[in-house]
């Protein structure tokens, strides 16, 4: 097994070849992100970790982060607040909330404000994973219609294809 990163490294926790989904854990919780990294890494994700606030924006500038894994309550960072935040500097990134308090309101308030959905801790790895994947396939489809909606506005690519069929 290939040397895990310390948190907070800003690197992924496992540096063997690309994965395709790239997931940024934010807890302050330093055992569930070491045993969650470890599991989600096995699970064939590329994990990025983040125990403190100032480590979670400063991730996503340096990493191509598809879905961010967000604690709802830590010291010094509300998990709702930031879900708004990243949803407006990255649109396209998906949030899921985590929280070990079962808070409806907490939890509707976070997808109110942007997030993909909520899991309650302890975590169930396989449903994460499902959540993972299913926010992942989301991310997809938004960036594909970006580019369709580029495509039709790019008069160069308009000309190349009734150049090409002439």
């Amino acid at each position: 097994m290939a040397p895990v990163c310390p948190l907070d490294a800003g690197g992924p926790v496992e540096e063997e070849e690309a994965m395709a989904i790239s997931v940024l854990l934010v807890d302050d919780e330093e055992v569930f992100v070491q045993t969650l990294a470890k599991r989600l890494t096995l699970r064939r994700f590329n994990v990025y970790t983040a125990t403190r606030k100032e480590r979670v924006f400063e991730s996503l500038r340096n990493n191509l982060i598809d879905v961010v894994l967000l604690d709802v309550r830590m010291p010094d960072l509300d998990g709702i607040e930031a879900t708004q935040d990243i949803k407006v500097a990255y649109p396209l990134i998906e949030v899921i909330l985590l929280t070990g308090h079962a808070s409806m309101e907490a939890s509707l308030e976070g997808l109110k404000r942007g997030a993909f959905d909520y899991l309650l801790k302890p975590v169930n790895i396989d449903e994460l994973v499902y959540k993972i994947e299913d926010a992942y396939r989301k991310k997809g489809l938004q960036e594909e219609k970006i580019r369709r909606l580029e495509d039709r506005s790019d008069p160069a690519a308009d000309e190349a294809e009734s150049g090409a069929s002439d």
